[in-house]
């Protein structure tokens, strides 16, 4: 449940940016008539439409993960707090300048923050974030956490910079689709890197006791 919550947001970006990309007109009417206050100028022409239309949606769906998160009394994790604050400043810009330059920044940003806190928290604060998300499943040395942090450092440091990459050498359609289905691709097989080196290091289970004759 909680994976889907987090790639919420993602799934409506694309389904909306899909959409409002197959039918350009009534996207830019629709966003005229609806969102002409948030834009300067008043008016959203058929080329802009499908990004300033799923920029809202996922400025909409991480605010309503946060809203719903709290009336739960649940816990609002430090990363979906920084999204919610990338997403609406990028977001919009994006809609009120017209450039969907800022909203493609975003994800880099989120990637980077995440990168920026793994490093402060190991190296000023003493404290292994993946450990302490981990730990209680987990026995492994410290080296190998350290390690296992480090690597998602590099991780998050070079998504960042793939997704610059992806965002200005290619259209806005393959952004969408690299966003989502290059993203998630990433992640997982990183994921399952990740776990074949977990399980070299984690420890052997002890023999059952022989029973006593």
């Amino acid at each position: 449940m909680k994976l889907l919550l987090d790639f919420l947001p993602i799934l409506l970006f694309f389904g909306a940016f899909k959409y409002a990309e197959g039918h350009k007109d009534w996207a830019a009417a629709f966003a005229t008539e609806h969102l002409g206050f948030m834009v300067a100028g008043g008016v959203v022409g058929p080329g802009e439409a499908p990004v300033l239309l799923a920029t809202v949606v996922v400025v909409v769906a991480t605010l309503a993960q946060v809203l719903w998160l709290k009336a739960r009394g649940k816990k609002v994790d430090m990363m979906l707090w920084i999204s919610l604050a990338l997403v609406t400043v990028l977001g919009g810009l994006t809609v009120w300048l017209h450039s969907e330059t800022f909203i493609k920044w975003k994800p880099t940003g989120l990637y980077w923050a995440m990168a920026l806190s793994f490093l402060i928290s190991q190296f000023l604060l003493g404290r292994n974030l993946l450990k302490l998300m981990l730990g209680e499943q987990l026995q492994l040395p410290e080296p190998v956490w350290a390690r296992l942090s480090l690597a998602w450092v590099a991780f998050f440091a070079a998504m960042g910079v793939i997704n610059l990459w992806v965002a200005y050498s290619f259209s806005t359609d393959t952004w969408v689709n690299f966003k989502l289905f290059g993203g998630i691709g990433l992640m997982l097989v990183f994921t399952l890197a990740q776990g074949l080196y977990i399980s070299k290091h984690l420890p052997e289970e002890e023999p059952a006791a022989k029973e006593k004759s």
